[in-house]
């Protein structure tokens, strides 16, 4: 057998060595099936528990490389039979125990629990329109590009009717305050307030036909 190495420390006299691999099933119970069913959510990490002596003469070099590595916390590569077909490419040291013998050996013994430390997948790409074409939008006949520019000419025709109805609004005040008029005799023209504001009114029409040619464009 190979000897396990974690990093470049080599451990020599190991003398206990097991893999766990758990497939983090989720049980449900279902009314009227014999059994439970058994639904998957994912593989948790590979894990590797060893134990073994460390030789005297190297004993204090390999003891504090192990322990400075479990102190930091950081990856590190480990290499052993039993993780041959495992594809781990990188470990965490979960906990590190050492114990010495009272005596004149002072025999070293430790302990050590790794588990497998996965790549971070690739940062979520973002599109136009929340990146739907990554969901096949053009399956189902419809083009994600088209669709943000008809996005985006409704916000604009959206704009423009909020402005002609501030305008229609600021009309309403002013005809209102010709309604409240005592004295009609003192205008000059009392018409051709209200048919300017009419006139401006009349800039809804287009406005509200470009959003409804948008909407049109979007559920067909």
């Amino acid at each position: 057998m190979g000897t396990p190495m974690i990093d470049d420390v080599t451990l020599e006299a190991v003398q206990y060595i097991r893999q766990e691999t758990e497939q983090g099933f989720a049980r449900q119970r279902i009314a009227g099936l014999e059994g439970t069913l058994h639904q998957k959510l994912g593989r948790r990490s590979h894990r590797v528990l060893l134990s073994g002596i460390l030789l005297p003469a190297t004993s204090s070099d390999v003891l504090a490389k192990l322990q400075g590595k479990a102190s930091s916390g950081e990856e590190v590569t480990f290499t052993a039979d039993i993780t041959t077909a495992l594809s781990v490419d990188k470990m965490v040291i979960e906990s590190f125990s050492a114990e010495q013998t009272v005596g004149a050996a002072g025999q070293v013994s430790y302990s050590i629990a790794l588990a497998e430390s996965p790549p971070l997948p690739p940062p979520a790409q973002v599109s136009s329109f929340g990146g739907l074409g990554d969901f096949g939008l053009g399956d189902l006949g419809f083009d994600p590009g088209a669709l943000g520019d008809v996005l985006g000419e409704i916000a604009e025709q959206a704009g423009a009717v909020m402005s002609a109805i501030d305008t229609a609004l600021d009309a309403i005040e002013q005809l209102q305050g010709l309604a409240g008029l005592a004295d009609l005799a003192n205008i000059g023209n009392p018409i051709k307030p209200i048919t300017d504001k009419v006139g401006e009114l009349s800039a809804l029409a287009p406005a509200v036909d470009g959003l409804m040619r948008a909407v049109k464009g979007l559920t067909q």
